[in-house]
């Protein structure tokens, strides 16, 4: 335990908190110690060791330079009570009696172990270990050297609380770019399956008349909800005008067959929705959507209805023709509510409003408004 050192639980410039471990008690050799029950906190130069949440607080606790740390061992200890569990044994650098480098006692023993009521996890040996490779502790150890005062910079007042939460956030970035690791491999099969699905969606469409209608629109919703491979980003582009004519392109390509099965108009909250789930990660800006769908030259358009609404919808697209389907349909049943015939059209009940609207300003329908609701009937004032 003579490697120890009392301190105040603060950081020096450059260094981080790595990991922790609650539930640690620390044995000097084989021999119990008073250090029971208490927190280890890894960090890029030191392990510190107090009651739970001292070392948040910036107390007084103990720590132990990772310059005195020789090696690492595991042993498997035994409890009546608790069972197996691991232990960590940190072997120490040799000290000769007068010269030791912690101002506790001097210890007969050359390691220590900590040990915790299930153990010492793995998670927290690795991370020891790569710091201890990473030696990143040698940059600037004069600044914790016994010979230079004050040892530990200390910070106080609001400059070091910012200066605590950037080092936090430091840590918070590291990790998650590791967690995230195995999914860009994860993206990269994906790229591949997309791949695939592209070919087969070509072998699908030679081979037309050998699959019924049915089974051709479900597997081409599946590939759908595949994604794009390969999606338009700002990066790769001087400026945003042509940024926005390229994601205009990629609109029409993922979202024209799905626009032609849906009587050719889409809201432009559902092209939002629908590009950013096909793009995956590299989403994009609501604005973005929308000023790419303005610069479209074909096979779609941007239009906006006497209603406000924001449609986007084919080139071909003709009003005369959405009013002639609405008055045929409204024929053969009667009279619909917007909800039945969406329903009956498959469509969601914002577009079927606004088709209904546009037959209503054609003349080829009328309205009746009651306490059961909004439906419409055919016009039967209408003079032909």
């Amino acid at each position: 335990m003579n490697r120890f050192e009392f301190c105040t639980a603060t950081l020096i410039d450059g260094e981080t908190v790595v990991t922790k471990h609650d539930s640690v008690k620390i044995y000097d050799g084989h021999e119990k110690t008073i250090f029971e029950d208490g927190e280890l906190t890894l960090t890029t130069h030191r392990i510190f060791w107090g009651k739970s949440g001292e070392f948040s607080k910036g107390s007084n606790i103990i720590q132990l330079r990772l310059l005195y740390v020789k090696s690492l061992d595991e042993e498997i200890g035994s409890s009546m009570f608790f069972g197996k569990k691991k232990r960590l044994i940190v072997r120490l650098n040799e000290t000769t009696p007068g010269k030791n480098p912690g101002p506790m006692e001097y210890s007969k023993f050359s390691f220590i172990k900590f040990s915790g009521a299930n153990g010492i996890s793995l998670n927290f040996i690795q991370a020891l270990n790569e710091t201890l490779l990473a030696k990143v502790f040698e940059i600037n150890e004069t600044v914790l050297s016994p010979s230079n005062t004050p040892r530990i910079k200390q910070r106080s007042g609001i400059v070091g609380i910012e200066k605590s939460i950037q080092e936090k956030q430091k840590q918070t970035d590291k990790n998650i770019s590791a967690a995230f690791q195995d999914l860009n491999k994860l993206m990269g099969y994906a790229k591949e399956m997309v791949n695939i699905s592209k070919s087969i969606s070509q072998k699908i469409r030679d081979r037309q008349s050998e699959a019924s209608e049915d089974e051709t629109l479900k597997f081409k919703s599946l590939l759908m909800s595949l994604g794009i491979d390969d999606p338009v980003t700002k990066e790769n582009f001087t400026n945003n005008t042509d940024y926005l004519k390229s994601l205009g392109n990629e609109i029409c390509q993922s979202l024209l067959d799905i626009m032609t099965e849906q009587g050719g108009m889409m809201t432009i909250t559902e092209v939002y929705c629908r590009i950013n789930r096909a793009r995956g990660f590299e989403l994009v800006s609501p604005d973005d959507v929308l000023n790419a769908c303005k610069l479209l030259n074909g096979p779609m358009k941007l239009r906006q209805y006497p209603s406000g609404a924001m449609i986007l919808q084919l080139e071909n697209h003709n009003d005369e023709q959405v009013a002639e389907e609405i008055a045929k349909l409204l024929e053969q049943k009667g009279s619909l509510s917007i909800e039945e015939c969406a329903r009956e059209n498959n469509l969601s009940v914002f577009l079927t409003h606004e088709r209904f609207l546009i037959a209503e300003r054609a003349g080829r329908v009328c309205r009746d408004e009651s306490v059961e609701g909004l439906r419409f009937y055919p016009n039967l004032f209408l003079i032909k």
